[in-house]
């Protein structure tokens, strides 16, 4: 099949695709990927076509509308509307590679909204990959973007439409004002987070897995839970200061805190030293996107900008981190405690679900970050009980593998199991 996959966000929301792309390539299909310019070394070393998108996320989480939108009201007003005209170039180019491609199936991230229009329009498969469980109404859980701890089965299915609602609208508000710009032959209004296909309702994909969150029993088959989509372990050479440095000692902690700028930087970097000082730990800290320059390499921590987690990850004792589904996935996997510090989305209902799967202790949102809170939160992490269950945990989500679930059901033809 020739297949268009659109990813939409930053390196946590465009790697799962990166990642699907490469084993649905290596089963002989025919794949591309829109996504956002930064990303052409990673999707090119993967052996993909790259059809860039006219932003740079990097550059884009450096902007203060980003920052202001992380800690106020008004602030993301501004930012939605600021982040408007941007959307607007990127629906534009999306729809361009999208008729130019004229792929047979198209994947994409929900924001991606786009995918059903275009495939009506070239008598295509679209389908949404969902890598957070908040896209399919259950009462088993709430919707992440209302609750993270359970409302009850009436509430967690209400906080689902409520969210569903909310987003139809405000996706179907996004695309109207591009189409009054552009003028594009869309046809009728569509549901935007339904899979489509000409010859009736295609699946959808859930890319998280199963031992995080469960598949509820009342979903139909057309909601596929696939697993998360992850990366091979990679050869890496690391730094010689990296290498040095993990000889030199016990197996440290890891820190890094995603590609969203922080709340509170400083806080950020005080909690951490304090911790680690309490506790005589070693530790990695990756400022990544983050913007976190105020910590500087010392005896016993090392800083870096990046690392392959699936190279890093099974040489620590614990990761410390922001919540994203990616790394907490990839933490779990390898059997690693977690202690997680949410800033906001899924990554309040992820800290949670770690802390009830008993993988690590309850999230510390970093607004309320300090050196005592996480010093306490790295001693339940550290403990016997918590590294036992995390091992247990990480021996199921190893056992998954989501991307060849996903290419099984493209090489059946992407339509609804029996």
């Amino acid at each position: 099949m020739k297949i268009l996959l659109i990813a939409i966000g930053t390196r946590g929301d465009v790697q799962p695709f990166v990642v699907l792309g490469k084993g649905l390539a290596q089963r002989g299909h025919d794949v591309s990927i829109a996504a956002a310019k930064g990303f052409s070394r990673m999707i090119s070393k993967a052996g993909l076509c790259h059809h860039p998108l006219p932003v740079d996320m990097q550059e884009l989480m450096q902007e203060p509308q980003i920052a202001a939108a992380m800690s106020s009201l008004s602030g993301k007003l501004k930012a939605y509307r600021w982040a408007s005209e941007i959307m607007n170039a990127q629906l534009d180019v999306i729809w361009k590679i999208g008729l130019n491609v004229s792929p047979d199936l198209i994947l994409h991230h929900f924001k991606g909204a786009l995918g059903p229009y275009l495939a009506r329009k070239l008598g295509a498969i679209s389908a949404p990959i969902m890598l957070q469980p908040g896209f399919m109404a259950t009462g088993e859980y709430p919707q992440f973007l209302i609750a993270s701890r359970s409302l009850g089965r009436v509430g967690n299915m209400a906080s689902h439409r409520l969210i569903n609602a909310v987003m139809q609208f405000g996706t179907s508000m996004m695309i109207k004002r591009w189409q009054k710009i552009a003028q594009p032959d869309l046809g009728p209004p569509m549901d935007l987070m339904q899979s489509y296909s000409p010859k009736g309702k295609a699946p959808r994909i859930h890319a998280y897995s199963k031992a995080i969150v469960p598949r509820p029993a009342s979903w139909p088959k057309t909601e596929v839970q696939s697993g998360y989509l992850f990366a091979e372990p990679q050869d890496f050479t690391p730094p010689e200061a990296l290498r040095a440095f993990l000889d030199a000692g016990p197996s440290p902690v890891y820190f890094g805190f995603g590609s969203m700028p922080g709340v509170d930087r400083e806080r950020i970097v005080d909690a951490v030293t304090g911790a680690v000082r309490n506790l005589k730990l070693r530790a990695i800290f990756a400022t990544g996107w983050s913007g976190i320059t105020q910590i500087k390499s010392m005896a016993d921590i090392h800083v870096l900008d990046a690392v392959p987690h699936t190279w890093l990850f099974p040489q620590v004792s614990a990761v410390v981190h922001h919540g994203g589904s990616g790394t907490t996935h990839e933490g779990l996997r390898w059997g690693c405690p977690s202690v997680i510090c949410p800033l906001f989305a899924d990554q309040p209902f992820f800290g949670q679900r770690v802390a009830d799967l008993g993988a690590g202790p309850p999230p510390i949102a970093q607004k309320r970050l300090t050196a005592q809170k996480l010093t306490a939160a790295l001693e339940i992490a550290l403990s016997s009980s918590v590294q036992e269950r995390a091992a247990a945990i990480g021996k199921k989500l190893y056992a998954e593998d989501g991307v060849a679930s996903v290419c099984d059901l493209v090489d059946r033809g992407f339509t609804s199991p029996e």
